[in-house]
């Protein structure tokens, strides 16, 4: 999926008044491409993915997911896209204890009704848990997993209903120097292998530099980096 986001901006409305969050954001990302988005504690980080993924609608501007100008589309169609078209990952997994690592992946596709048949929802949910180098996990509670676990299962859950575009909030933020690098190492195979659209916030910089292209927000506005970039030095 290819995104594009045309002078976008965010206001939050307080009793004080609104309060910029984002000012004139122009983004594009190509079909296949992997960018991160940087910057710091309260910067807009998570508003900006959460506008991509129609989660919050701008103030202002447009959001186009492969040149379809979607910014005023009705909830059904964008509760639609996001169950169907967009993967998201959290810095939390949000995985249900109550259930098996398999079953938590094939969820989306049950959800959806993508793939109706049982057996072929568990077929390609073992799929994926091959990707993620947990196939032999598949039976276990998703509790007796380490966090460098639980956050594979919920990579794995992400890509169960095929989507074309994955939006992961601080995918890292709980995880030790190992796991992360064993997470990340997954990110760039999924999106070199399958050429999936990717946009990661985080605020780690070597969790960023496995991207394609690194951006900078702050006061509202995004800057991609370059070799002369101050931010990065």
């Amino acid at each position: 999926m290819k995104v594009n986001l045309r002078n976008v901006h965010k206001y939050h409305e307080t009793q004080s008044g609104p309060i910029k969050v984002l000012e004139d954001i122009n983004l594009e990302v190509p079909h296949g491409d992997f960018i991160s988005i940087m910057g710091p504690s309260g910067s807009g980080k998570t508003s900006l993915l959460n506008i991509i993924g129609g989660l919050e609608r701008p103030s202002f501007g447009q959001v186009y997911y492969n040149d379809k100008d979607v910014t005023g589309a009705d909830e059904a169609f964008v509760e639609y896209m996001r169950l169907k078209h967009i993967g998201f990952i959290f810095q939390s997994y949000n995985l249900l204890p109550t259930l098996t690592v398999l079953e938590n992946v094939m969820l989306p596709m049950q959800l959806s009704r993508r793939v109706t048949d049982p057996e072929e929802q568990m077929n390609q949910a073992l799929s994926l848990l091959r990707v993620v180098g947990l196939e032999k996990r598949r039976d276990e509670s998703v509790l007796k997993l380490s966090g460098g676990q639980q956050q594979r299962v919920a990579i794995a859950r992400s890509l169960s209903n095929l989507p074309g575009l994955i939006l992961a909030d601080e995918p890292t933020g709980n995880l030790d120097e190992v796991s992360t690098k064993a997470v990340m190492e997954v990110f760039k195979d999924i999106n070199q292998n399958q050429q999936l659209t990717t946009v990661m916030v985080t605020h780690d910089s070597k969790v960023a530099e496995y991207a394609n292209r690194v951006f900078y927000l702050e006061g509202g506005h995004l800057q991609e980096r370059t070799s002369s970039s101050s931010k990065f030095h």
